[in-house]
């Protein structure tokens, strides 16, 4: 075939690089990242023979100019051609079952096509192409009709006769035959959705890299990161590969179980911590909530501390009542009703602000959750202290001393839960929780930016023991929620648990570990270093903007203070102004919207300064309700450190280019500060 040119290669001065059609097509080439990359497979435009699209088993993929007038169009094709290069080198060159590469491949770009932007779609709603009428109409489609399907066959030409759907390949289709961007917002809950227009879930992020932003919301939740994507798209292809040799099953466990000893690595755990992945922080507790009912007899009562800053779902949780109208496992459920096996129990709730809103003294915290720990103990009941390390606004409760206090009480009944759902504390401090053989609950998706709902909880050796030595069954409600596979393989307990795997979880979870392990390679003084220049900055810049009031005091409320990333403040909540008073709960949440998207079109005929700020996507930590000076119900938002500034930071390993990058994203803040300014500046954009 002749003129043949391979697609990176060309830049002719067609209409399709005129002025008008160069933004959108660069909208598009952007989406193009979330495409596997295969090497040794080249793309391949041609010319001489516009209307082909063609797929050379391990080679290339031709696809006709005619397809490149239309960008979408084209990115489409693609999608399914990668898919199937990457389905057949799994195969390792089985000429025989380019049907599975032909199911598969349409299936993760159905699912590819489904999640474009309502923009896009729009571009292919009158084409009249084979492939996308297949995605428009398959859900009518199965495996048995689509194994000798013309058009597809046409594709590559691969005469391999009669074809069958094996019985094996069906759990991996099931499973891995999705985008990576898909499976790191599968197994999740409604929560994890996106916009059809943006492309957003609830927390203001996607699934896929969005580097356009200027992102510091690891306090709430962040976009996964090129470097995370690419890896765990990777694995994705190495678990399909794995999964046709081996089988699904044992591919699935293998998988679990490294991530589980890669998470040990990282935070220099002994083999004898068992680790339970879930879906979310809130999650973590349903579960605490379960293993407390199988391991006491007694009466429960949980006292939980910050029940004002930790996640809004916990107390249902802790009550083992639905949190939201779906669960993990994708069954419909009806928010707040008590699932099948859970006792009742008491919740004491301990909040960080007094009734006018007022923050609690240290001193005033640890004499509310002493006097709630011994009057407990006098009725005889099995206590449940959930302690805060690090909560939304950046506190922890009760302090060190406290909890010395408590642990020298004698006959107590009491097991301790670290919520450390930030996980902003260092290796050392999770060691010592677990060496009190406290339980720690974390989540991959906070500091370490990892995709939202990766959450873990991490058991000491005795609380092991003891869970094993019950021998009882969980409650059964949880079956709608969790898999066996999630929770250690010697647990007797879980062993009526659902019997699939939760690949979403997983995935997430790979991509969290990548940024741990990446953070860490970073030495630690200049880490220790860029977290101080990075804080101070934004300390000052919060400070000196008037429109900006701190909520937090010139100390972060520790007991400790060596330098460690829990003793020092990393996240920065703030009131915003207006007049000298602080805008009411609704503007600011619209505020937040507004921060996060592109206003350019608001400020038409503005100096082009101002219309770029305006464009800037700034992403920082969502509103949380704290009423402003004991009386008005306003609410904070947040600007957060997060593992990424510093990682990202030392990307080139040279010290000078990483004090450069941190001071380049301090410059991202001051253009965040400079938003606020402007939105606040044309109050029309808050009504």
């Amino acid at each position: 075939m002749t003129n043949n040119i391979a697609i990176e290669n060309q830049y002719k001065r067609t209409s399709l690089f005129e002025k008008e059609n160069v933004n959108y097509l660069v909208h598009v080439l952007k989406r193009f990242n979330t495409v596997p990359k295969i090497n040794n497979i080249n793309i391949i435009t041609s010319t001489s023979v516009p209307d082909v699209f063609k797929i050379e088993p391990n080679k290339s993929i031709i696809i006709g100019a005619l397809y490149l007038k239309n960008p979408v169009l084209a990115l489409v094709y693609l999608r399914y051609g990668i898919e199937w290069q990457l389905w057949y080198k799994a195969l390792e060159g089985e000429k025989k079952e380019t049907a599975l590469c032909n199911i598969a491949a349409l299936e993760v770009t159905r699912i590819f096509y489904n999640l474009l932007p309502k923009e896009d779609k729009e571009k292919l709603v009158d084409v009249d192409y084979s492939l996308i009428n297949l995605i428009k109409n398959a859900d009518a489609l199965n495996a048995e009709s689509l194994l000798n399907h013309e058009e597809l066959e046409s594709f590559h030409g691969l005469n391999t006769g009669d074809k069958i759907f094996e019985k094996a390949w069906k759990p991996i289709v099931d499973n891995l035959a999705k985008p990576t961007e898909y499976l790191l917002m599968d197994g999740g809950d409604f929560r994890l959705n996106i916009d059809e227009i943006d492309l957003l879930n609830k927390y203001g992020c996607r699934p896929f890299p969005r580097p356009e932003a200027f992102t510091f919301a690891s306090s709430t939740a962040t976009s996964v990161s090129n470097f995370a994507f690419d890896k765990t798209d990777k694995a994705r292809s190495i678990l399909i590969k794995n999964s046709l040799k081996n089988g699904f099953k044992n591919t699935a466990i293998e998988f679990s179980e490294l991530l589980k000893s890669n998470l040990r690595k990282i935070f220099t755990l002994n083999d004898a911590c068992e680790i339970i992945f879930s879906p979310s922080g809130t999650d973590s507790s349903l579960q605490i909530a379960a293993i407390t009912q199988i391991v006491t007899d007694k009466e429960i009562t949980h006292i939980l501390v910050a029940s004002d800053e930790t996640g809004s779902g916990v107390p249902a949780a802790l009550k083992g009542c639905h949190f939201e109208n779906n669960t993990a496992l994708n069954y419909p459920v009806k928010k707040g009703d008590k699932m099948e096996g859970f006792r009742d129990i008491d919740l004491i709730k301990i909040p960080f602000r007094d009734e006018k809103g007022a923050l609690k003294s240290t001193e005033k915290l640890d004499a509310e959750v002493f006097a709630a720990i011994t009057e407990t103990h006098k009725l005889g009941r099995q206590i449940v202290l959930h302690v805060m390390d690090h909560s939304k606004l950046g506190y922890q409760s009760p302090s060190v001393k406290m909890m010395q206090k408590i642990d020298g009480l004698k006959n107590l009944s009491l097991q301790v839960i670290v919520d450390a759902a930030q996980l902003r504390l260092d290796p050392t401090d999770i060691q010592n929780y677990l060496k009190k053989d406290y339980i720690v609950s974390i989540t991959g998706s906070k500091y370490f930016t990892g995709p939202p709902y990766s959450g873990a909880l991490i058991f000491p050796e005795t609380v092991t023991k003891e869970i094993n030595v019950a021998k009882k069954k969980l409650p059964k409600g949880l079956t709608k929620y969790y898999n066996h596979s999630d929770w250690p393989t010697s647990w007797f307990c879980s062993k009526d648990l659902s019997d699939g795997f939760n690949y979403g979880s997983y995935m997430r979870w790979n991509a969290a570990i990548v940024e741990m392990d990446r953070y860490y390679k970073t030495p630690i003084l200049y880490r220790n270093m860029g977290i101080e220049m990075f804080c101070n900055f934004v300390d000052d810049s919060i400070k000196e903007a008037s429109f900006l009031e701190p909520v937090y005091g010139d100390k972060p409320n520790v007991d400790n203070e060596e330098f460690g990333i829990r003793n020092i403040r990393t996240i920065f909540p703030f009131f915003i102004l207006k007049n000298k008073e602080a805008l009411s709960v609704d503007k600011v949440k619209k505020l937040y919207v507004l921060l996060n998207s592109d206003l350019s079109n608001k400020f038409e005929g503005a100096p082009l300064e101002i219309i770029r700020l305006a464009a800037q996507k700034c992403h920082i930590g969502q509103a949380v309700n704290v009423k402003y000076e004991n009386d008005l119900q306003s609410a904070v938002l947040r600007i957060s450190l997060g593992a990424r500034v510093i990682s990202e930071s030392w990307v080139n390993r040279d010290i000078s280019l990483y004090f450069r990058n941190i001071e380049a994203q301090m410059n991202e803040i001051t253009v965040i500060i400079k938003k606020i300014e402007l939105i606040l500046n044309n109050p029309e954009l808050l009504n």
